[in-house]
């Protein structure tokens, strides 16, 4: 924004100047012409006359000079934009690819939610309502986990290996005894790799 504003404000000022050179070189061609016409027949006014015209003419060089300041400006400003606008014209397909590779990672996630979600349904179903219950209350205090798997006499849920007397209490439980960990009070889901 700041190049076109500069740019925008070097094109104004050029334009003036421009305008400026015009304006001199206009008055001096009547001048000159007024000179040439005959018409004046004064030596003073005539003195005058050419004296203005000098001077008219160091106006112009010094206006051209400037027109000419005023273009190297310009085009540095032009160059400027031309420059940044390509910058953002890049970054803004970086931003534009980022968000397409979001929203499908988005698209792909809520996929997976979705399935997940109606996985979870049909397991829950075949869960007791008070198992599912107490699953979702450890689950809210646990940060997600609920139940974790009893690994070679080790919790995974909070990575605590269990005292013998706890391993005995499980070793005894009915399979389909709810076991919890002592230290975590999550669910033990116990397997062939448990280490009873």
């Amino acid at each position: 924004m700041a190049a076109q504003t500069e740019e925008s404000d070097t094109a104004r000022e050029q334009t003036k100047a421009e305008q400026d050179v015009d304006q001199v070189r206009q008055r001096a061609t009547r001048d000159q012409q007024r000179l040439d016409s005959g018409a004046i027949t004064s030596p003073k006014d005539l003195e005058n006359l050419q004296h203005e015209i000098a001077s008219l003419a160091k106006r112009q060089g010094d206006l051209e000079d400037i027109v000419l300041e005023v273009m190297e400006r310009r085009e540095s400003a032009q160059e400027r934009v031309a420059e940044l606008t390509e910058r953002v014209g890049a970054v803004q397909g970086k931003v534009d690819d980022a968000t397409a590779r979001r929203d499908a990672a988005f698209e792909e996630i809520d996929g997976e939610v979705a399935t997940v979600t109606k996985e979870r349904e049909v397991i829950a179903s075949a869960v007791p309502a008070d198992l599912l219950k107490l699953y979702d209350k450890l689950r809210e205090q646990q940060g997600g986990i609920g139940a974790a798997k009893l690994y070679q006499r080790t919790c995974q849920g909070c990575r605590q290996e269990l005292a013998i007397t706890e391993l005995n209490e499980i070793r005894q439980a009915a399979p389909d005894t709810v076991v919890r960990c002592e230290n975590c009070r999550r669910i033990l889901v116990r397997t062939a790799e448990s280490g009873l």
